[in-house]
């Protein structure tokens, strides 16, 4: 499925609305909630099984992925801004809270995501400047494992200046 074309035109929603979705192990879609549907702008036949990165926008380090990923792949919870990419090329920030799910034996079945509303604050003085000084250290390298490692250094070298984890720092802003 290719990438729509971008639009500089940010979707809302309400304070009240939470958007769901739960994936597989492999970050498939297993199933999306109605406000999730509508702010990204598919239908629920058009997520399902299909991978959570279908609304992944471009202005998203990687490195910030992956982070979220070691966190749920090693069974804890993490709160994390992301900006999302809608159907049509607009795109949606939220404040995401992501977990493992586990099966009746305790092992990890899946994972699920409730994404609220994110302080306007903290996306526009802090989120987004940071996530930018992220992508530009990714882009600087053509190599796709020499990308990801630099922007997870360079994140981890701004947190650790301030003396603070991605968590901490996503808590506390």
């Amino acid at each position: 499925m290719s990438s729509p074309a971008r639009s500089a035109r940010e979707r809302f929603f309400p304070e009240s609305e939470i958007i769901v979705s739960k994936t597989d192990l492999k970050g498939r879609i297993t199933y999306a909630n109605k406000t999730f549907c509508q702010i990204a702008g598919y239908d629920e036949a058009e997520v399902l099984g299909k991978p959570h990165s279908l609304i992944r926008h471009p202005d998203m380090p990687r490195a910030v992925f992956k982070v979220l990923w070691d966190t749920i792949e090693a069974r804890k919870e993490i709160f994390a801004y992301v900006k999302n990419a809608a159907k049509g090329g607009d795109f949606y920030w939220v404040y995401a809270h992501v977990t493992p799910s586990f099966g009746a034996d305790g092992a990890v079945i899946g994972y699920h995501s409730n994404r609220r509303t994110p302080k306007r604050s903290a996306i526009d003085s802090v989120i987004v400047p940071l996530y930018a000084q992220v992508l530009a250290v990714e882009a600087q390298h053509k190599n796709g494992k020499e990308a990801l490692a630099a922007g997870v250094e360079c994140l981890v070298q701004t947190l650790a200046a301030l003396k603070v984890s991605y968590e901490q720092f996503v808590l506390t802003i």
